[in-house]
């Protein structure tokens, strides 16, 4: 639901998005489209997706239906001659080139450790490199036009450790499209090209996040962002850059005075989970102690120093825990690892201190008590009344996670795969 009004000031402007053919991308291509914008769609995606719809064809589809021009190409943005080859095309179509949106990004949420070289090359390849590349390319014919914009998806350049400490190969390839904006804002100045970055205050609600977690109840809606989006574009870009802009100040100030309408499920209007790289007011203090390593067989936080043998040595076989992992071992299943495909470590805080473990990669799965007998692809703390909240349904992982309640070393993303895995056990356990 678009609550910022088309102006049609961007009609007949030519804009070259990049991962445009679903998510993000798409919706700022759709929005643009309703003034009758001319759309370069830069992709990847020709071929349906197993379990992403969209492709760059479809989008120009529904691009034309609401009245603007597409141009699909198949972009890879680690490709110059691909970029190069999508610009020529769209000079060609549409003379020229009045806005670039880089939005094409990978993501990885591992530590170092568990951070493969494969995909820390792709993570800076596409979105540091591939934003510098597409801006570069672009250049000249930015130049060129009298409404000259490039809006790079990317996050403040917040300087907390706490989110270099997560994943520190992502934030260094995000913020490198923020130390993009920050340099070519004032580059690009002398040429009246106004350079911004764009990020969301709340999870966004795209197909990519849904197979992730499995729900966007706490998300908002794509709409915030391509209004957002929408706005800034519109603004004069002599006198408008060098901003690192939020979604909701963005739709606030647009004239938007009610935010509810953006939320996936209104009855979560007041329980959005928070977006990375952005520090919450209320958590702040916990996620200054977040900072913690983990180690095979100890962990350490700022507050508390484990002993190898401490942790098991403390747990019991009574007690809300071992009965929560007896209940989740009956519910195991084949088709359950297929599905999930990871092995997970509990480092079980509080009374009932211990360390657990769930296996969903072999076999047909299995629980207990003590480490795992394989490396865990996820390690993770947090209290135990905590804990129990979480399998029983009471609290999600990623709300934990966001809220500092948990504490997350490993491979984030499959961790975040709780959600899906609790779906199933919920109503067993």
């Amino acid at each position: 639901m678009s609550l910022v009004a088309n102006t049609g000031k961007l009609a007949g402007r030519t804009l070259f998005i990049t991962g445009a053919s679903r998510g993000i991308g798409k919706a700022i291509a759709l929005k643009a489209a309703q003034d009758g914008a001319n759309v370069v769609i830069a992709a990847k995606t020709a071929e349906p997706h197993p379990k992403l719809p969209g492709t760059i064809y479809t989008a120009a589809e529904e691009i034309e239906a609401l009245g603007g021009k597409a141009l699909p190409c198949i972009v890879d943005v680690r490709d110059e001659k691909q970029i190069q080859n999508a610009i020529d095309a769209a000079v060609k179509q549409f003379n020229g080139i009045d806005i670039l949106v880089n939005n094409a990004s990978a993501i990885t949420l591992t530590d170092t450790e568990h951070t493969d070289m494969k995909r820390y090359d792709l993570m800076h390849n596409i979105n540091t490199r591939g934003t510098f590349l597409a801006s570069k390319l672009c250049l000249p014919h930015l130049k060129n036009s009298n409404h000259a914009h490039i809006l790079n998806l990317s996050p403040p350049l917040n300087l907390n450790p706490y989110w270099f400490s997560l994943h520190v190969a992502y934030t260094m390839a995000k913020y490198g499209m923020s130390m993009c904006v920050l340099g070519m804002a004032e580059e690009f100045k002398q040429y009246n090209v106004g350079v911004n970055a764009l990020w969301p205050r709340t999870a966004i609600a795209t197909a990519a996040i849904d197979m992730l977690t499995g729900d966007t109840s706490t998300s908002r809606k794509v709409d915030i962002v391509s209004d957002a989006a929408y706005f800034m574009l519109c603004k004069d870009p002599k006198n408008y850059t060098g901003n690192f802009a939020i979604d909701d100040d963005v739709v606030t100030e647009a004239g938007v005075k009610n935010l509810d309408p953006y939320a996936c499920d209104p009855k979560n209007v007041n329980n959005l989970l928070l977006d990375g790289f952005l520090d919450d007011p209320v958590a702040k203090s916990q996620h200054r102690a977040t900072v913690f390593t983990v180690a095979r067989r100890r962990y350490h936080t700022s507050s508390v120093n484990h002993k190898e043998e401490k942790p098991e040595a403390k747990a019991t076989s009574s007690g809300q825990i071992p009965q929560l992992f007896e209940s989740i071992s009956k519910s195991l299943s084949a088709d359950l690892v297929k599905k999930t495909q990871a092995i997970y470590q509990f480092n079980v805080k509080g009374k009932e201190e211990g360390v657990w473990h769930i296996d969903l990669k072999n076999g047909d799965g299995s629980c207990g008590q003590g480490e795992p007998k394989s490396p865990p692809d996820a390690t993770l703390t947090m209290e135990g009344a905590n804990f129990a909240d979480m399998f029983a349904g009471k609290l999600k992982p990623t709300t934990a996670f966001m809220m500092g309640k948990l504490k997350i070393a490993g491979d984030i993303q499959k961790a975040m795969k709780l959600e899906k895995m609790m779906k199933s056990l919920k109503n067993k356990v």
